[in-house]
């Protein structure tokens, strides 16, 4: 298989790209409503696919008149999505007809399932009631494919040139999503340069799961260091028994700095230390969802004002997000 279009090369890109998880977000929600939208079709979604699994990060069906909020359902029974569940934004990766888009690196369209004998008994259609389709591979800007792009009914319908070309225009519009996070990326790496440099210990994790991102050289040396991209408190136990992850939590969902003053034995010394857990909120810009939590460990004495150090580290990423640079932290020359 074109190394492209191969599951592990997709898994790597979203991972670099903060993609790789079905985290609902607003950008492709929105994408997922115009889709629905300029096609008139009950179920359209920004699907995201990894080596593994499916991630609909973008998704709108219209909601039913007597559904909450988080709820939205097809005005026929047989699409329905309870969008406040993040179970129902992902699935397996060899479910429905994603798959088939990027396998073949072109636009797929059915319009009328029934009709096409190799898709016979696909879950789609016996679960869901899909009966036509209409998908498009989404590119980044480097021209990979890391998903799709798809709107589908419930009845049969044709799918005509117009509404093909507008579903490529519209996948298109999200290369400068793709393009925007590449810069930030490479701005982020500028200010793990100034973490590595730091005298205190450092990790960055991404996501509620809090799967580790980074980690400087001081975080290695006292604490250990996670392996990338899995779960922390997995990787780092005596941290996680430590109630560390607990406070990160903690920051994450309520949006606030967390400190949090613990005890812990030390890789470096072996002997407990007491150590100030300062537990931070980031995003990549003032009004972006938080993408995850930067935690700073400290002696008490090493930085006379948390609060003000944390807001100083918030500032750091909210700058990325501006096109600024990073700037010294305390104690760095």
């Amino acid at each position: 298989m074109d190394p492209q279009t191969s599951g592990e090369a997709r898994r790597q890109r979203l991972q670099a790209l903060g993609l790789n998880s079905a985290d609902a977000e607003a950008t492709f929600d929105r994408v997922a409503k115009v889709a629905a939208t300029v096609t008139g079709a009950p179920l359209a979604m920004v699907n995201f696919i990894n080596d593994q699994t499916q991630m609909f990060r973008g998704m709108y069906v219209p909601r039913a008149p007597d559904a909450s909020p988080d709820e939205r359902t097809s005005a026929d029974a047989g699409i329905t999505f309870d969008l406040s569940n993040s179970a129902a934004r992902e699935a397996p990766g060899d479910y429905g007809f994603c798959p088939h888009v990027v396998a073949q690196g072109a636009q797929l369209a059915l319009d009328d399932v029934l009709d096409y004998p190799r898709f016979a008994g696909n879950p789609l259609v016996n679960d869901m009631g899909v009966r036509s389709y209409l998908g498009t591979p989404l590119r980044d800007n480097s021209g990979m494919i890391l998903g799709t792009l798809c709107v589908a009914d419930t009845s049969p319908r044709q799918w005509d040139a117009q509404t093909k070309e507008l579903m490529e225009d519209l996948a298109q519009t999200l290369v400068s999503e793709f393009r925007l996070r590449d810069s930030l990326l490479a701005q982020q790496q500028e200010l793990f340069a100034v973490f590595d440099g730091a005298p205190f210990p450092i990790m960055l994790t991404e996501g509620p799961r809090h799967l580790m991102r980074y980690a400087n050289g001081r975080q290695a040396v006292v604490f250990g260091l996670g392996r990338q991209y899995l779960p922390g408190p997995e990787e780092l136990p005596a941290l996680r028994n430590a109630g560390v992850f607990q406070a990160m939590d903690s920051a994450f969902h309520s949006g606030q700095p967390i400190t949090h003053r613990t005890s812990l034995a030390t890789a470096e010394h072996g002997g407990y230390q007491e150590f100030d857990f300062l537990c931070t909120p980031v995003r990549t810009s003032p009004r972006a969802p938080i993408s995850g939590i930067l935690t700073v460990a400290m002696n008490a004495a090493t930085v006379s004002d948390p609060h003000a150090f944390s807001v100083n580290v918030q500032q750091q990423f909210e700058r990325l997000g501006s096109g600024g640079n990073p700037a010294p932290f305390p104690g760095q020359p």
